[in-house]
């Protein structure tokens, strides 16, 4: 009997690299990063609390200028052009101004911090469609490889049918194994091209390979996994943008305590009367006599600042809970595709036995066939597991801001 060639070649295995060699390049990046719509709207919203902080700084109060002009008309004395002008300007009690440049300096504390989040946010996001596209992109040149050889073996299964040393039912069963493969390689190749969309429609001003780059190994020391979970919480602009909220509400709340005793109003007036005949200048002063509505603004903006301590405390829950989770998760995708590497290792010394029985006629087609669709299995699972492993490695350095983010 010929021997029958139905062999799934060893789709090479990346490298092992360091994790950029499967990422695109770095200031393409940085200029996507820039060009996304979160991270112009963070910019935008920095630049409000800048302009927000100056007033602030300057305060609220203004010159105020008024008066008045009356023709007057008296019996047995005649008309008379009567006028008055006052121009007069609120005074930030002492305390108050030191508060308000406060409130400005934590605004733009924030606000820096949450620019800096959303520029962390769309880093994440684009990894998360550069591994989709990876993955998806590695899965379809396995199945396409199947589909070659699966090509290929109906070929000579072919052929041997014409020698009549094969029977029209392994024609049919070949037939049958690669319409499958072929099937599978347009959903792999469509589910390819779907990734590649939305990668560049998320991110435009990213510039694409025309193929997708290979997945480097996902091999990291676990002492370095640990080292990045305790950045993930020191370099976390999360908390650092909830604590100078919180510090920006108390120094709010001290702000409006303060002014329930409201801001005394001084000016100068100046007056004609009788056409000129009486004249005078003075000054003037009034203020605010404070009540139920000012305590109630007080009241308020404590409330808001026992609320953003709060929310500063959850905020370190959810980072603590990012870290925790980024490491457990890199740990065991890692293990994972170390268990697919070993199964692919498995199904390719049970083939050679497999191949070895069908050439001494012990192992029909059916059985062969079976064992290169496991073969083939066995590669599609280490793909994806290893794009996996990488995406956890990748987010784990994005969210300790060794990749792709300043400190």
């Amino acid at each position: 009997m010929r021997r029958l060639t139905l062999i799934l070649p060893l789709l090479a295995l990346a490298a092992p690299l360091a994790a950029e060699s499967g990422l695109p390049d770095e200031a393409a990046v940085d200029m996507a990063l820039d060009d996304h719509p979160s991270v112009a709207a963070a910019r935008a919203r920095l630049q409000a609390a800048e302009a927000r902080a100056q007033g602030l700084k300057r305060g609220s109060h203004e010159f105020t200028l008024s008066g008045s002009y009356v023709r007057r008309s008296i019996d047995r004395e005649g008309d008379f052009d009567e006028y008055d002008a006052q121009l007069s300007r609120a005074v930030r009690l002492p305390g108050k101004a030191r508060l308000d440049r406060e409130i400005g300096a934590y605004g733009i504390e924030a606000a820096s911090n949450l620019a800096e989040d959303a520029r962390h946010q769309a880093a994440l996001l684009l990894a998360m469609h550069w591994y989709d596209w990876l993955s998806a992109s590695a899965q379809s040149r396995v199945d396409q490889a199947a589909v070659a050889n699966y090509e290929k073996a109906l070929a000579a299964v072919t052929r041997r049918m014409e020698l009549r040393d094969a029977a029209q039912l392994d024609v049919d069963q070949a037939n049958a194994v690669l319409a499958n493969a072929r099937l599978g390689a347009e959903h792999s190749t469509g589910l390819a091209t779907l990734a590649r969309t939305r990668l560049t429609t998320h991110f435009p001003a990213l510039a694409l390979p025309t193929e997708a780059p290979e997945v480097p190994l996902p091999e990291i020391a676990d002492a370095r996994l640990s080292q990045l979970r305790d950045h993930v919480i020191s370099n976390s602009h999360e908390i650092a943008a909830a604590e100078a909220e919180t510090r920006r509400m108390e120094a709010v709340a001290a702000r409006d305590d303060k002014d329930r005793l409201a801001d005394p109003s001084l000016g100068l007036r100046l007056f004609s009367e009788r056409g000129g005949v009486e004249r005078g200048a003075g000054i003037v002063f009034s203020v605010p006599l404070g009540g139920g509505h000012r305590k109630s603004l007080a009241d308020e903006a404590r409330a808001g600042a026992s609320a953003a301590r709060a929310e500063e405390q959850l905020a370190r829950f959810t980072v603590q809970e990012t870290a925790d989770a980024d490491v457990v998760e890199a740990r065991y995708r890692i293990a994972a595709w170390k268990r697919a590497r070993d199964s692919v290792d498995a199904q390719m010394a049970a083939m050679v036995k497999l191949r070895r029985g069908h050439e001494l006629g012990e192992i029909d087609l059916a059985d062969m066939l079976l064992g290169e669709r496991m073969v083939h299995d066995a590669f599609r699972i280490e793909a994806e597991t290893r794009a996996e492993a990488m995406r956890a490695i990748t987010k784990l350095r994005i969210d300790s801001h060794e990749l792709w983010l300043g400190h």
